[in-house]
């Protein structure tokens, strides 16, 4: 397969092709963020918050909203691709940019491995003549050819893959009703609090659920291949941070109500199939499985898109080596040899367990989230000098306010996730000291117009 390389110099940088509508690119984050993504940690969390996992999914998309507004004023400012990385380095430089992107390639990197581990598991159980590691090597194969020949058809799949999610949801939800009707259910304050574990614990449950709404972020590394970027992206980024949420928290509210009884999950990591077959019987239960693992394919195939992208990045900044990761296909626009190193990473996936990876995904989100915050602020407020009434509420007290949120919930994270991530950072640090010469030089820039 040719890949077209490109000079070192400013002049000629590769360039994505902008093919992207709102409508795509709302379609492109709810895939990535999955509709049926609560059912995911479901039992955990609602364990976790002694059934009130409704609360932590509020506190949640509170926190995201600022938060996304955050990424949307930035990608008005700097729309073109590699979202925290990106706006990380044109506000505060190189140095503190590589930082960021490297942190945030923490969970762009991991979510594609964890996505196709769960395709295995339920594939295998499935099908269990076929072996889970073959499940796995075929879904990458798959993946990594889609994600190759362009974000266009990789759209028009995911349309296809959230409507069948969209579809079973509206099924669960009028059975659950149903079922709610008929019986004797908790009230709604008794669902949203009640005789709760107290804040420790509701904000350790939101500190889980944050990567559930990582596809607004993601929205962002699409910019350069939107038309009507400055405005398309804002306005997607603030749809699906809202549409993800309230199905999240709907769909948590409904399953409390048709099965409150949290404390008999057979398995609180599958307790989602406890509240399905209750809901619904053995048939419903096996239209979740497909629904459940056909969105796992859509949400693999937007998140290795993603990273494939956040590192192609870098590859043509010459932070990553240019020429691995900063070329495109010549007829498919695409970054192939990224995409590549993505899948190899997903390899990863017949060797470890979930708990491992998701264990640090949120350290990643949750940093990132932190440094576009700031970024707001850096730029308008100190950059800018922008000191209208307007401009202090939205580019000062916003992120401001999302900062507050997202280091509450940083501080929220189980120590295995800060002590993994900490290293990670730790390893940043020493990459970008040998790549600038212990800090006497800057680290690696490609000029792009925008």
């Amino acid at each position: 397969m040719p890949i077209s390389t490109t000079s070192a110099g400013p002049a000629a940088p590769p360039r994505l092709a902008k093919v992207l509508g709102l409508g795509g690119a709302v379609v492109f984050g709810l895939a990535y963020m999955m509709p049926m993504a609560s059912f995911t940690t479901y039992g955990v969390v609602n364990t976790l918050t002694e059934g009130h996992i409704v609360t932590s999914y509020i506190v949640t998309l509170v926190a995201m909203l600022f938060t996304a507004a955050a990424y949307a004023a930035m990608s008005r400012a700097f729309p073109v691709t590699g979202a925290a990385y990106s706006y990380t380095r044109r506000t505060f430089g190189g140095h503190l940019g590589f930082l960021g992107g490297w942190t945030i390639m923490l969970d762009y990197v991991l979510l594609p491995m964890m996505a196709y581990l769960v395709i295995g598991v339920y594939l295998h159980e499935a099908v269990p003549a076929v072996a889970q590691p073959v499940w796995i090597a075929v879904s990458i194969a798959v993946v990594t050819v889609l994600n190759s020949l362009g974000i266009k058809l990789l759209s028009r799949l995911n349309s296809a893959i959230v409507v069948a999610q969209t579809v079973f949801l509206v099924v669960f939800a009028v059975l659950a009703a149903r079922l709610i009707a008929g019986a004797e259910v908790p009230s709604l304050g008794d669902a949203l609090y009640g005789q709760g574990p107290g804040t420790a614990a509701i904000f350790a449950g939101s500190a889980i659920l944050c990567y559930s709404f990582l596809g607004f972020d993601a929205i962002s590394s699409l910019a350069e291949e939107t038309r009507d970027a400055r405005r398309t992206i804002p306005r997607a980024i603030m749809l699906v941070t809202l549409l993800g949420g309230l199905i999240f928290i709907a769909i948590s509210l409904v399953s409390n109500l048709a099965y409150p009884d949290w404390r008999s999950y057979t398995n609180p990591d599958a307790a989602a199939l406890d509240v399905v077959f209750a809901v619904g019987g053995g048939l419903l239960e096996a239209f979740f499985t497909a629904a459940f693992v056909a969105g796992c394919f859509g949400a693999v195939m937007s998140q290795q898109a993603t990273v494939s992208r956040l590192l192609f990045s870098m590859g043509r900044d010459g932070v990553l080596p240019r020429r691995i990761f900063g070329v495109l296909h010549p007829r498919f626009k695409t970054p192939v040899r990224a995409t590549l190193v993505v899948a190899a990473i997903g390899l990863v996936s017949l060797f470890v367990d979930l708990a491992f990876a998701s264990s640090l995904i949120n350290f990643g989100a949750l940093t990132a989230f932190s440094l576009v915050n700031v970024a707001v602020i850096k730029h308008y407020i100190i950059d800018e000098r922008r000191r209208g009434a307007y401009a202090m509420v939205r580019y000062l007290l916003v992120p401001l306010v999302g900062l507050g949120l997202s280091l509450w919930l940083w501080t929220s994270l189980s120590g295995q996730a800060l002590v993994v991530g900490l290293v990670w950072v730790v390893l940043g640090v020493a990459y970008l000291a040998v790549l600038t010469r212990g800090f006497r030089n800057a680290p690696p820039e490609l000029a792009i117009e925008e």
